[in-house]
């Protein structure tokens, strides 16, 4: 019987016209790729290449061999991709990281579309930074994550689909307020670590905000405000969340966040983590995010 790991050897050597392009494909040392053929030659009796000058080509019975062989491979491979999205999507697990906002008020119209069309997917969220998410990726303790970004750019070894940009805006007892237009009050900002981006958006408007409270909770900052305590900046999606009666939200031009999806290694994805991203980018499109 033909072994198909020799037959998906020799199908390499024909698409790619040399045992060390071969190689490179299959992610195999050239010896092991050398070895595989010569096992097959043994295995049907018959010479598959011949060398010509530097390089190798198929004799007639390799090329026909070749071509049986990319059929079969093509059908195996077709086969194992169908059984596993069959499996995969009726028990498959996604375990999703994303910050707080998205979980709350994004993720849950996600949830509703997977387990409508996919009911027996199992999905495990865990709440992080995107910075943390990222490395759960990486660590492979999380198949996907909901990330932002107030640039544009993305770790070149983590795939992104950028899902839609989340609008910042100023929360103040009036309406229609700028940022420089606040350069004196009150201001509320989260920890050290989360306040860089609005430090910028207030560095480029022309002053440096007298920070007087520090919280991270959007319930806190916004019950401040309402207090008359101070002005703050919130995304649109914490204020999807929770919006305190009396609060004036202002749109703030040219400071918004990107949120994206990402996912890390090598397409595919595992069927469940695909059917999840899909069910989100649904969500997405019929829930009106994008502002």
């Amino acid at each position: 019987m033909l072994d198909i790991l020799r037959l998906r050897v020799l199908a390499a050597i024909a698409a790619h016209g040399s045992v060390t392009k071969a190689a490179k494909h299959l992610n195999y040392s050239q010896p092991a790729v050398s070895h595989h053929l010569a096992k097959l030659e043994a295995e049907t009796g018959a010479r598959l290449v011949q060398r010509v000058g530097r390089g190798i080509r198929l004799t007639p019975e390799g090329e026909h061999l070749a071509r049986r062989a990319t059929e079969i491979i093509g059908r195996v491979d077709a086969a194992a991709a169908e059984l596993s999205a069959m499996v995969g999507l009726r028990t498959g697990r996604v375990r999703l990281a994303g910050f707080q906002s998205a979980l709350a008020a994004l993720v849950p119209h996600a949830m509703g579309v997977l387990r409508r069309e996919h009911p027996g997917i199992e999905l495990h969220l865990v709440e992080a930074h995107p910075r943390v998410a990222l490395d759960l990726l990486r660590t492979g303790e999380a198949d996907i994550a909901v990330v932002f970004r107030y640039d544009e750019t993305t770790p070149d070894d983590i795939r992104t689909t950028h899902l839609f940009d989340d609008p910042m805006y100023l929360l103040s007892l009036e309406p229609g307020q700028t940022l420089e237009g606040n350069r004196d009050a009150a201001w509320i900002a989260g920890c050290e670590n989360c306040r860089r981006e609005f430090l910028e958006a207030c560095d480029r408007a022309g002053f440096v905000p007298p920070i007087a409270y520090t919280s991270d909770d959007t319930i806190v900052q916004q019950a401040l405000v309402a207090a008359g305590m101070g002005v703050t900046t919130m995304p649109g999606l914490a204020l999807r969340t929770h919006h305190e009666p009396g609060i004036e939200a202002s749109l703030l031009p040219d400071f918004r966040r990107h949120v994206y999806l990402a996912t890390y290694g090598d397409p595919p994805d595992p069927p469940a983590t695909t059917a999840f991203a899909a069910a989100l980018r649904q969500a997405v499109q019929h829930g009106q995010w994008a502002t």
